[in-house]
């Protein structure tokens, strides 16, 4: 068997791999995404201890290694209390990159919105509208082109980033290969699992450039 067949033989099992990444990656990054909404609309409130609380998570999360978080959820937490023990290694990574992800949205969000001209809510209150219907009807609307750029950069980053849930033996593309490499004896794998990747990346990179020119009516 030639090197070309091994890796074609191979796709099955990497493609096993890829589902649990791009599943993890997405429920994550929209998960993220809603939390980070509220995490955003905190940190820019006139609520002191809403601007607080927003600000100190934001700063945690995007302040230590997603690594050493995904570590604390799965393997620190269950030692603090059994209450807190994960069993599904799914969920703890679920958890943690949705935790992640949604401070760094949140700051993505927060200067999206930031970066609307002021006179769009002196309008809005000029025609009656509360501060929520300001934000619904007015600013949110206006900044989904500014977010969709640095939102889809957080997804592609997530997406490679998932490679670190192999730590807590999550069976994603990056586990699978190398549990591949190490029962093959061929570093060979990482080839089809590098090309799988950049086709990934390829394809929501040209999603994300679509919905981009779509919203681009909101300028």
């Amino acid at each position: 068997m030639n090197e070309i067949e091994k890796m074609i033989g191979w796709l099955p099992a990497l493609f096993d791999g890829l589902k649990i990444t791009l599943s993890l990656s997405v429920i994550s990054v929209i998960s993220g995404l809603i939390l980070s909404l509220f995490l955003a609309l905190g940190k820019i409130s006139k609520n002191k201890i809403l601007q607080k609380l927003s600000g100190a998570y934001i700063f945690f999360f995007r302040g230590t290694p997603l690594l050493m978080q995904l570590f604390f959820i799965y393997y620190a937490l269950p030692q603090i209390s059994s209450v807190f023990t994960i069993k599904s290694r799914f969920i703890a990574a679920f958890i943690a990159f949705t935790l992640n992800s949604a401070a760094y949205q949140a700051e993505i969000i927060r200067a999206a919105i930031q970066s609307i001209d002021k006179g769009q809510f002196e309008a809005a209150k000029a025609l009656g509208m509360t501060h929520a219907q300001t934000m619904r009807l007015v600013i949110i609307p206006q900044s989904y082109r500014r977010l969709i750029p640095p939102v889809g950069n957080e997804f592609i980053m997530v997406i490679k980033d998932t490679s670190l849930v192999s730590t807590i033996a999550l069976v994603d593309l990056m586990k699978r290969t190398s549990q591949i490499q190490s029962s093959a004896s061929s570093a060979l794998v990482y080839i089809p699992a590098m090309i799988m990747y950049l086709i990934v990346t390829a394809v929501f990179t040209y999603v994300f450039d679509y919905l981009e020119k779509k919203f681009s009516v909101y300028e």
